[in-house]
Formats: structure tokens, sequence, C-alpha cells
């Protein structure tokens, strides 16, 4: 008789050959099951407790060390285990990390705080970010760490500083949730920036003390106002986003042409501008020490050049204000110069995979974020598709090889990336590779380094002439941006996908890339499968917004929207996930007279008259901004939504079907989270 234990190895037999097979070849994979763990404990419906984060910890550990005596056949499949539990534990253990008080009410009164940030909200107002918050009639021990307030009306008295302490009468509430269930989490997002409260205020910020610290924050700006004064308008607003990070000038109109010409990452200091930026840098010390012999023949200078780029890529991300982006860009970048100065391949999976980890581990959240997966999965298919041309030796030579390379690096990291930009912003940028083509070589070998020379010059005074060869770079990109984005077939807007397709998307690339052997060709109907789910995504018949101002009803001429004016970024977030280009009065336009949802009636009640006088049947869906008197027939009937009924649920999506409506909210989706704190909430102040 056959032995349970026989059946078994002989059923592990391919699996451990297999596996034998990528020997050496396994590394690049320890960052996609790090971010699996991590994917998973924020897919959790409800917070682990701190017990099992712990009891994960020590499970991932325990089986390092098991792995570690396994044999080579079956140690992958642990260290895959090990790596899941360790990024749920670190993810959790971020999450506690950056806990702080959350205001729990509407507050309006005096805000007394440091500025430790500036920067504009979608509307253009200047928004600054506040630290060692003081409130009237607080406990302390409940104040935000951070708050953030919009700045509103006419703010003539003072210009707020990084360092300042000021003082404004300003409304504050929790950050809010999805717009939509399923939706963009910003009060997820808040709590990883240690924002307790924003709001906005219409009245005078005024300045309390003029403060310390925050040098480089004040220095920064001082850079940013200098570059605007040397290089005035449009022109000098992007230089100064792109030397310090500054976004603050840039218009409205300006970053719209930009994103429908796929331009927009040239704006965000990340990957690109780092890697050019060192480049310059690098290949500069290089040909300058090896153009004196006595030097170039006695040291070693591509490793002296990796040391004097990384010291410059590390005062870029001082510069630049260290966000998310140019702090990931930083870590790869070290990462690529590390391996200079150790003999290693610069450019390869491997590399890739160490900035991956280290930005996971550092910033587990980032995982989340359209930039941390836009910016890896073009290196990945860069680094990927050259590798495989360089192992070939193919490829045009002499004269023809730059601009095929330039051509093919366009196309693969356009491809790359097409799917997450698509997914998070709804938008195919369909003449994007022309606009990149005629723009990314001018700002490699015109804009950065004219930017590196003036910085360099400045102390000297002698900035003007690099600052030229800018503008005129500047100018020409600007110029494609506008000319690409008028044009008709410039976007195509798409719907946004369920939760499960990305992730799909990613792992079947990833088998397609990182695995070695026929076994690899299992990743395209991974892809196909999540491109054609993707395809059957299907839309909420009725969408209530989180506090009932906007109602967003499915009609034959698409979502239609209970008003034109109002609840803007609600309305466009809806809009855009429809994957519908229309501006909000034409999608109110569309509003029907007689508006219903599964054959039931739907109303929609706008302030406290209407409320007041308003009238309805059993079994009508009714979504009013204010309390209904509770004799109404159709109060009691669980269709009668106000902001009070949406308070512990959020916002709320409707489907309708054959077997009758189907409710989802944004609690359902979001779950029982730190960030979230549905239970706790209170109706008014304390």
């Amino acid at each position: 008789m056959v032995s349970f234990a026989a059946v078994l190895r002989r059923a592990y037999g391919p699996i451990g050959a297999a596996l034998l097979a990528q020997r050496g070849e396994l590394f690049p994979w320890v960052p996609v099951f790090l971010g699996l763990g991590i994917g998973e404990y924020f897919a959790l419906p409800v917070e682990p407790s701190v017990g099992l984060l712990f009891g994960l910890a020590i499970m991932g550990v325990g089986s390092a060390a098991v792995a570690l005596r396994l044999p080579v056949s079956v140690a992958p499949l642990v260290w895959a285990l090990c790596l899941m539990a360790a990024g749920l534990a670190v993810a959790g253990a971020r999450a506690h990390l950056v806990a702080g008080p959350v205001v729990t009410f509407r507050y309006y009164g005096p805000v007394e705080g440091r500025v430790v940030a500036l920067d504009r909200s979608a509307s253009g107002a200047v928004r600054v970010t506040l630290d060692r918050v003081v409130l009237d009639d607080f406990d302390p021990a409940k104040v935000p760490r951070h708050v953030r307030i919009a700045l509103h009306g006419e703010q003539r008295f003072h210009d707020p500083r990084p360092g300042e302490v000021v003082i404004v009468t300003a409304h504050l509430s929790p950050p809010g949730g999805p717009a939509e269930p399923g939706g963009f989490d910003f009060r997820r997002h808040a709590w990883f920036q240690k924002i307790g409260a924003v709001g906005y205020t219409r009245a005078p910020l005024l300045l309390l003390d003029p403060g310390g610290g925050q040098w480089l924050a004040r220095w920064r700006q001082a850079l940013s106002l200098r570059i605007q004064a040397r290089l005035s308008g449009e022109v000098g607003a992007v230089a100064s986003a792109l030397i310090t990070g500054d976004r603050g000038m840039l218009p409205p109109a300006l970053l719209e042409d930009l994103r429908r010409a796929n331009l927009a990452h040239l704006l965000a200091i990340s990957g690109l501008h780092m890697g050019l930026v060192t480049g310059f840098v690098f290949a500069l010390i290089r040909i300058g020490l090896a153009a004196v012999p006595y030097i170039g023949l006695r040291v070693p200078t591509k490793k002296i050049a990796a040391c004097v780029a990384l010291l410059v890529a590390a005062g870029y991300l001082a510069l630049s204000g260290a966000n998310v982006a140019t702090e990931r860009a930083f870590v790869m970048v070290a990462v690529m110069l590390g391996a200079v100065l150790i003999d290693r391949r610069a450019l390869s999976l491997r590399a890739v995979a160490v900035a991956a980890l280290v930005v996971l581990l550092v910033r587990p959240e980032s995982l989340l974020s359209p930039g941390f997966q836009m910016s890896f999965s073009a290196t990945t298919g860069l680094v990927a598709v050259f590798g495989v041309l360089r192992d070939l030796d193919w490829g045009p030579k002499g004269w023809l090889r730059w601009p095929a390379t330039l051509v093919l690096s366009s196309a693969v990291a356009g491809l790359a990336t097409a799917p997450f930009g698509a997914a998070h912003f709804n938008m195919v940028a369909q003449l994007g590779l022309i606009a990149n083509l005629a723009s990314v070589p001018l700002m490699g070998a015109m804009v950065l380094p004219a930017a590196v020379c003036a910085l360099l010059l400045m102390p000297l005074g002698l900035e003007a002439l690099p600052f030229w060869v800018m503008e005129q770079g500047l100018r020409w990109i600007l110029f494609v941006a506008s000319w690409v984005s008028e044009r008709d077939l410039a976007v195509r807007f798409v719907v946004s996908p369920s939760g499960l397709v990305l992730p799909m998307l990613s792992l079947g690339a990833l088998l397609l890339i990182l695995w070695r052997g026929v076994l690899r060709w299992g990743g395209v109907p991974i892809v196909l499968l999540a491109l054609f789910l993707w395809l059957q995504t299907s839309r909420p018949d009725l969408l209530i917004a989180e506090n009932a101002a906007l109602v967003g009803l499915r009609t034959e001429g698409g979502l239609a929207l209970s008003r034109g004016k109002g609840a803007g970024f609600v309305a466009g977030i809806w809009l855009e996930n429809d994957g519908d280009g229309v501006a909000q009065p034409v999608a109110a336009s569309r509003w029907p007279d007689g508006a219903s949802v599964a054959a039931a009636s739907l109303i929609v009640l706008r302030g406290k008259k209407a409320a007041a006088s308003a009238s309805c049947r059993v079994g009508d869906w009714v979504v009013s901004t204010h309390e209904l008197d509770t004799g109404l027939p159709c109060v009691h009937s669980g269709k009668v939504l106000t902001p009070e009924s949406l308070r512990l649920s959020g916002s709320l999506a409707v489907y309708t079907s054959k077997n009758g409506p189907r409710i989802v909210t944004a609690r359902e989706i979001s779950g029982e989270r730190l960030w979230n704190a549905w239970a706790w909430r209170p109706k008014r102040a304390p």
C-alpha cells in the first residue's frame, strides 16, 4: 500500500523541480510576496489586534529560521509565507505608529499652529498644514498632530511661510471617506499623513510668531521665489516645481494640458528626474576625471563619480521637499549607485527588487499609491526589455541606436504604466507617446542639466545663462503639451476597474517577467482575464454622497447628477470613475423628470424648506440634506437617506437587478479599521 508521504512526495515533485530551476533567480520575488502581505492587511474587513500582528511577526521570523534549514526545492514556499506574514505585520505596525487623534466633530473656532507645509487644493486655494496645533476649549490629548486648512477669501494680511506660528479662525472636520464605496479612501490617506483634521477658512490668516527651525523649507521657498523672479509666468512655475518641488503656482489649465498629453510625470520629482540629474552629474564627474590622464589612470573614477552623484541625489531629495515619490526615486538611485560601488550591474531586476523592498518596509502604504505602482512598473518593464535585448545582442547600431532606444524606452514605459494610469485617473492619453518623444529628450539633455548648472552658479550670481537655456526647453515642452491636449484624439476616458483587476494584472505581468522557463507564459492568461474583468465592470445605478449633498442616477445618456453646482469634488470623482468626460453641469442636465430606482420614485431634497414641505409614499427613495418629519409614510421604509443616517455608513451605492436593489455602503467596503472610526464618532461637540 502506498503511504501518504510517498503520494505527497510524488505530487510535489514537479513543483520542487520547477523551484530548483529558478535557483538564483528568486530574489526579485521577495518584494512581491511582501507586497501581497501588505495588500492583505489593507484588504482586511476588521483591524487585526496588536497581539495578532505580534504573532505574525514572530511567525515570520520563525518561518525564516526554518526556511534556512530546508532543501532548496522546499524553502522558497516557506519564504513566501514568511514574507506575506511579515508584510501584514509591517503594514499593521506602520498604521499603529502613525496613529494620532482625529477631530470627531465639526469644529469652528481659532486654530493656532506652526506651518510645516504649503500646497494648493484642486480649486487653486493655498493650503497650510500645521503641527503643534492648539484648538480652543480642546483637551490637548485629543488635538490632532497635523491639521490642513484651505485659505479662501482675500488673504491680504500675511503670506504664510514654513516655520511660522500662525492663527486663523477656521472650520475643521474629520477627513472624509470615499466618494463612493470602493473608491479612493482619503480618510486612510490622511491617517498615514498624520492629518487628523481638514478644513477651510474665509477669515484672514495672521502671524503670531516668525518662529524658527524649518530652515530647509524656508530656503526652498526662497529659492522658489528667486526662480520665479528669473523665469516669469508658467515657465517659472514649472521650473520651480522641477527644482524645489513647489507646485503651488502651477495654473490648473496647465496641469490639465500636461495630464491630457501624458506629460504630468515631468512635474513629479520622481525616478526620471532623479535618474537624469544623477546621471548627468555621474557622467560629468567621470569624464572630467578621465580627461586628466594622471588622475584617470590612478584613481577609480567610476566609484568617485558614483559617490558624488549619490551626494547630489541626497541634496536633490532634501531640496525638493522629500515627498514620497522623491524618496522612492532616491532609494532606487541609491541602490543602483551602490551597485556601482560594489562592482555589480546597476540596472538589473535585483536592484529594482532591493529598491522596492526598502520602500515597502519604510512606507508600506505606498503600495496602494499610483506613484509606486507606475514608477516600479515602468522601471521593471524597462530593465526586463533592455535586459533581453542586451542578452540577444539585438538592436540598431551606430547613430540609429540613440533614437531607437528613445522610442523603445518611451513605448515600454508607456505600455507598462498605461493600465495603472487608466485605473487611477480614468484616462488614456492616446497621443502620449508622441508627446513624450517630443519632450523627454529635451528634459534630459537640456532642461535638467541647465537646472543643475544654474544651482551651481547661483551663489556667484551667474545663473542667467543656464536659466535662459532651461526656459527655452520648458517653452517647447509646454507648447507640445498644449498642442497635443487640444487634439480630439488626445484622451479616451475609461471606467474604473474592480478591486481585483490591478492585482491580477500585476501578478500576471510579474510572472511573465520574473519567472524563468515555459511556466512564465502562464502570466498571459492571467493578464487577459484581468482585462476581461475590467471590461465587464458594472457601475452603480444610484450613488449618494456621504453628506447627502449629491445624488447620481444611471440613465441611458450616462450618469445624471442632482445638481449642476456644488459638491464638485464628489461629482468629478463619480464622472471620472464612470469614464465620462463631461462637466458637472452637463451631467446635471441629464437629470430626468420623475426619477426612479428599481420602479420606485426617487426624491432629492436640498435645504430645510424642502425637507419641511416634503411628501412621499411607502417605498420611495428619498435623499435629503436635512431630517424629515417622522410621520411621513416613507420614513421607516429604510430608503430615506440623510446626513444622520449616512454618518455611520458613508457614501452609498445601489445596484439594481431582477432580484431587486442591492445596497453597498462605504463602511462595508472599507471595514472597521483604525482610520475609519465609524463607531466612536459622536454626533456633536462634547
